[in-house]
């Protein structure tokens, strides 16, 4: 296996859309043939928040998400639990330092813990990584 990594949402939900292609995207979806990814415990809910809104827009219909889901399913992610009172506290003041949402501050600070470069396509969060000292997932 090749080196873990955090999985930011914006890089599996181009995977969903064929009008969000990207090479990036698409190398990161590539190393999962050889690397397990790590998600933070609110990256299921995000999921399925970004799936709902495209359904409701008539972007996706209830197949295609369902079709979506399982693929994901199928693939080495794992889902780091965190305890609420960390979320609350720790999670919180990181998003403040770095003028970040929660949910982004979450990928940012799982990245750190576990001292893993993180695969995103969101401009905040690739700032936040370069004052953090975390580095981005690298595809050669």
């Amino acid at each position: 296996m090749s080196e873990n990594f955090v999985l930011d949402n914006s890089v599996v939900m181009s995977w969903c859309f064929k009008d969000e292609i990207n090479h990036y995207a698409d190398a990161v979806l590539e190393r999962l043939e050889f690397s397990e990814a790590i998600v933070p415990s609110i990256w299921p809910l995000e999921v399925g928040n970004v799936l709902l809104v495209a359904e409701r827009k008539k972007c996706l219909n209830e197949a295609d998400s369902i079709r979506f889901i399982t693929l994901l399913s199928e693939l080495p992610i794992t889902v780091e639990q965190e305890s609420p009172d960390r979320m609350i506290k720790e999670v919180f003041a990181l998003a403040r330092e770095h003028k970040l949402s929660t949910y982004d501050a979450s990928y940012l600070d799982l990245a750190m813990r576990k001292g893993i470069p993180i695969a995103t396509l969101d401009n905040n969060l690739m700032s936040a990584t370069k004052n953090s000292h975390v580095e981005l997932l690298k595809i050669d």
